[in-house]
């Protein structure tokens, strides 16, 4: 298997793969530092162990995978697309956030294509990665050419990462299990990098709390435009979420906040992350409450809350003193979304 963007995902799942006895081939453009080429290191609550793996930089370094895993940030899809050019009918699994890695993918390709939904928490220590909590993984077949080699695949990959102590589960429909996906990854994640304020802040605040419950009864009302409904995934209990959300705020709110709190391991969310460390290009909201509001827009959906969210953070984000305005201000986002709602 060849994983193309061997970060904290890529080297979890090529990772865990390995321990399940696979062959896997890291491709990143940059040198990991102290690491041996052809050892990575996986860490978890239950210690650590180290894999074989190789790590190259060139494709043409590479052996002819069985199987290639996009595991790029989103907006470096169509970058890791041309990389597995080279082996145009080997299957192909994306593993990113959002929505569009999947669309992209069946443009550019007619082999057998996965989508996969990591919910485990996980980041980059040297010579490997952490795993900080327990999670799972869900995969789902793609329709299109080739469809039914990759349901057997499906089952194949599901079974090994089992093996290896990740909870699969093949589902059968990957937009439900993607939009699922992104139900969770929205939840404390753009007011997060806005007020550059930890998600059990953000819920402890009444204003942002209202703010995060539209933002999922959006992309909830997007999801049944399209047919489809939320599902459970290994580790990322959305539909409790939406339970938790419909109750009477003086119960629903600190419900949600504590399992928001242990499912991100203690890691800050990933815009936030982004926001504050600086940096240039896009942000991952675009695809995330990004896609929200243009789904929305196409469906006849009112979506002006992940409208206004998507836009908000790429202003932070290219603006420092845009972001310094929002700093810990709650109410100045909630001004913010009312004129939006009311432009709009």
């Amino acid at each position: 298997m060849l994983v193309v963007g061997p970060g904290a995902v890529g080297s979890f799942l090529g990772g865990t793969l390995a321990a399940a006895g696979h062959d896997v081939t890291l491709l990143g453009r940059r040198p990991v530092e102290d690491s041996d080429a052809t050892r990575l290191v996986v860490e978890g609550p239950d210690g650590s162990r180290t894999v074989p793996v190789h790590r190259v930089r060139d494709p043409a370094a590479a052996a002819a995978p069985d199987l290639i895993l996009l595991a790029t940030r989103i907006f470096d899809v169509d970058a890791a697309l041309v990389a597995a050019a080279r082996w145009p009918g080997v299957p192909l699994m994306t593993a990113q956030n959002g929505i569009g890695a999947e669309e992209a993918a069946r443009t550019a390709r007619s082999s057998p294509l996965l989508a996969g939904s990591l919910t485990t928490a996980v980041e980059p220590v040297p010579g490997g990665v952490r795993r900080l909590r327990a999670g799972g993984m869900g995969i789902a077949v793609v329709p299109g050419e080739g469809a039914a080699a990759a349901g057997a695949l499906a089952a194949s990959l599901a079974e090994s990462w089992a093996s290896a102590g990740l909870p699969t589960r093949v589902y059968p429909s990957a937009a439900a299990m993607k939009w699922s996906k992104l139900l969770a990854n929205i939840v404390g994640n753009a007011t997060s990098a806005i007020l550059d304020m930890s998600p059990g802040e953000v819920y402890e605040d009444r204003r942002t709390f209202h703010i995060e419950r539209r933002q999922i009864h959006e992309a909830v009302a997007v999801m049944r435009a399209l047919g489809l409904q939320p599902v459970t995934l290994p580790g990322a209990h959305v539909q409790a979420l939406l339970w938790g959300l419909a109750l009477p705020e003086v119960v629903g709110r600190p419900v949600v906040a504590r399992a928001i709190a242990g499912a991100r391991g203690g890691k800050s969310p990933s815009l936030r992350l982004r926001v504050t460390g600086g940096g240039s290009g896009p942000t991952e909201s675009r695809w995330l409450n990004g896609a929200v509001a243009r789904t929305g827009a196409e469906a006849g959906v009112a979506v002006p809350v992940n409208a206004c969210l998507a836009s908000l953070v790429d202003e932070v984000a290219a603006d420092t003193g845009r972001a310094a305005w929002f700093a810990g201000r709650p109410d100045r986002l909630e001004e913010a979304v009312a004129a939006w709602r009311t432009a709009t």
